[in-house]
């Protein structure tokens, strides 16, 4: 099923009210335009067949009759379409009217469901003609246009496509969504992935919002994709007005949405997306709170057989998912991150009684936000901030650059400043384990990276202070961090910080401060990610740059927030991908890193099963005591398998 996405559509039609031949005629024509663009699902307004402004009119048998005619003739002119199509007319049921929605698919009526809730205040009196549907049970009611005639199910049902057991859909009608107890409630606990509700909400000032915040809502809360179509022009103004406000959400997310009075009055209007059945399912599984329903509430469920048809998903996959695209929110989130790392730390610091912190500052990116983090810590305490030791310790891959921007800035932020050379430290090792320093392998680098943890713990133990760590939740990813090295510390501000948002944490920090400090940010923020373990080139450039090594980390955090945050295959992450990516990376290189990433990922949990502390800051984090428990040798082979 296209790796879960399944291409759905709200439609409002322009209507004549009570002819019900002519409302057919737009239902036909809109059916056909979804079809022919890979449409599964379609959703029209409430009682879009005779128009929702009829009046006493529903009470006329001849209404009645006429949208019944008028519901067989639009099975019969769409029994070639692919597409499961939502329509509203009156149904007549063991003697009550009721107000209802027809699930037609391939000239076939699945079912019939009646409206739970009427309203009957304010400008609503749907309660003089319809009655209100409050059985549990479906019941079989047979119809007929007088030629032809079907038994279909009608009351409140889940339907389930036999071929594809995610696409479950039910159905509420407009008022339901607006009640203390919707019937989506009992539908989503029941397994329904996707909420259909044909609407005739009327336009006042203010309700727009109103009703978006409702959709919004109840699809965050449902874990669900919710199609709601609103009728529009056409409909009798004597008392109303109605705009046609439709809107498709997914789990909160806003995918499509028909502007107010954006319809036409002479053909319909149809909003698309694409909604991912196998996201809202892995979210569900993830909740252990989610409800799946108790035996007295069980609903009735319709099986159907349908050919979803193959698409290539039409919807927006930001290439940053963990940094928000607009700016005033990506500046509200940075600020709520770095107050809440502080806060962890000054927690931390305060609960132990300790009023001195130790930092490794090498001049790059994440050792940056560590710091920026340690002095809002600090000043959140009211603590002097020469109690935040800085330590430079210049070794083999150094450059001048880094080192000078490590010196700026902790002199910028009035930390105490310590530069500690261990070349000769360093060499010292090498001799006692015989490693020759022309030998730039594993070894050479990583006996920098733990003698700087080393001398940072000692300090810490001289000072009576802690160790803050660096590394980032990439990194931690990735496993590119030394085993009891920089891997180490005594509280890891950055554990949940993902490389593509520490750039935007530290570039939010420079736009903030004076002329000095946010010059020396800006010079780290265009400094390339480098671990400086190996010697620099002939011009003293960094010659070890990171994503040359283990990839570009866009890419990785990509990957990184597909795996976890939704469980997602690796083939759909590469599908995903090369739609978010197609205008950076060719095909090959997505795949290429996506298979580094998995490997990387796998083979290096053993570092993320002995974690230091760390505050959780998103929804994406590998704290082995928190959200990722993974066994340190588990294969990957099924997930290589693509």
């Amino acid at each position: 099923m296209n790796d879960g996405f399944i291409r759905t559509a709200a439609a409002t039609i322009p209507v004549r009210v009570a002819d019900c031949k002519y409302n057919a005629d737009r239902i036909i024509e809109a059916v056909k335009e979804a079809n022919g663009k890979g449409c599964s699902l379609l959703v029209f307004p409430e009682l879009c067949i005779t128009g929702y402004t009829c009046g006493d009119l529903f009470l006329s048998r001849r209404l009645q009759e006429g949208a019944v005619n008028a519901l067989f003739r639009i099975l019969k002119e769409t029994a070639d379409t692919e597409t499961v199509f939502v329509a509203g007319l009156p149904v007549v049921c063991r003697g009550k009217l009721y107000n209802c929605a027809a699930v037609c698919l391939s000239g076939k009526l699945l079912g019939i469901v009646p409206k739970s809730n009427i309203p009957n205040y304010s400008e609503f009196y749907e309660a003089r003609y319809f009655a209100s549907y409050t059985d549990r049970d479906s019941v079989y009611l047979l119809l007929s246009d007088g030629e032809n005639e079907t038994e279909v199910q009608f009351g409140r049902v889940i339907y389930v496509c036999e071929e594809q057991p995610l696409f479950r859909f039910a159905m509420e009608i407009c008022e339901d969504l607006w009640v203390t107890s919707p019937p989506s409630v009992n539908y989503a606990e029941g397994g329904a992935l996707i909420i259909c509700n044909p609407s005739a909400s009327d336009e006042v000032i203010g309700k727009k919002e109103y009703r978006k915040k409702l959709c919004d809502m109840q699809s965050a809360r449902l874990v669900c994709g919710y199609i709601y179509a609103d009728c529009g022009l056409g409909e009798s103004t004597q008392d109303m007005v109605f705009s046609g406000h439709s809107m498709i959400y997914e789990n909160g997310a806003l995918l499509s949405e028909a502007a107010p009075f954006s319809g036409s009055f002479d053909k319909p209007t149809i909003i698309y997306a694409d909604i991912d059945l196998e996201k809202l399912s892995s979210e569900r599984l993830k909740m252990n709170t989610f409800p799946t329903g108790t035996p007295e509430n069980k609903l009735n469920l319709q099986f159907f057989e349908m050919n979803i048809r193959s698409i290539e998903p039409n919807r927006y996959f930001p290439k940053m998912p963990f940094v928000p695209a607009n700016k005033n929110e990506r500046d509200d989130r940075c600020r709520e991150i770095l107050t809440m790392q502080a806060a962890g730390l000054a927690t931390r610091l305060r609960a132990i009684g300790c009023k001195k912190s130790v930092i490794g500052l090498s001049g790059g990116l994440d050792s940056t936000l560590a710091l920026i983090v340690t002095v809002r810590a600090f000043d959140m305490l009211d603590l002097n901030r020469s109690g935040i030791i800085a330590v430079t310790m210049p070794c083999f891959g150094t450059t001048s650059r880094t080192k000078s921007n490590a010196l700026i800035l902790a002199e910028s932020y009035g930390a105490q400043i310590r530069e500690i050379n261990i070349s000769e430290t360093v060499r010292s090792h090498f001799a006692d384990i015989g490693q020759s320093e022309d030998v730039h392998d594993v070894t050479y680098e990583n006996a920098q990276a733990r003698e700087r943890t080393q001398v940072i713990m000692d300090i810490a133990n001289q000072t009576g202070g802690i160790v803050i760590g660096t590394g980032d939740l990439s990194e931690l990813a990735l496993g590119w961090a030394t085993y009891n090295g920089d891997h180490m510390s005594m509280y890891g501000v950055n554990a949940s910080v993902p490389k593509t948002l520490v750039r935007h944490l530290v570039d939010y920090e420079a736009r903030q401060s004076e002329e000095r400090l946010s010059a020396v940010l800006r010079d780290i923020l265009d400094t390339p990610v480098s671990p400086e373990l190996l010697p620099p080139d002939k011009n003293g450039e960094i010659a070890q740059k990171t994503e040359d090594l283990v990839g570009p980390y866009e890419l990785h955090d990509f990957f990184l927030y597909y795996t976890v945050r939704f469980g997602f295959t690796p083939k759909k992450i590469l599908r995903i991908a090369k739609l978010a990516f197609k205008n950076d990376y060719s095909d090959e290189t997505i795949e290429k890193w996506l298979r580094v990433f998995i490997k990387r990922f796998f083979t290096q949990q053993f570092k993320r099963s002995c974690l230091p502390d760390g505050p959780k800051v998103g929804s994406v984090t590998l704290s082995p005591r928190g959200d990722w428990r993974m066994p340190s040798d588990a294969s990957a082979n099924l997930w290589l398998d693509f």
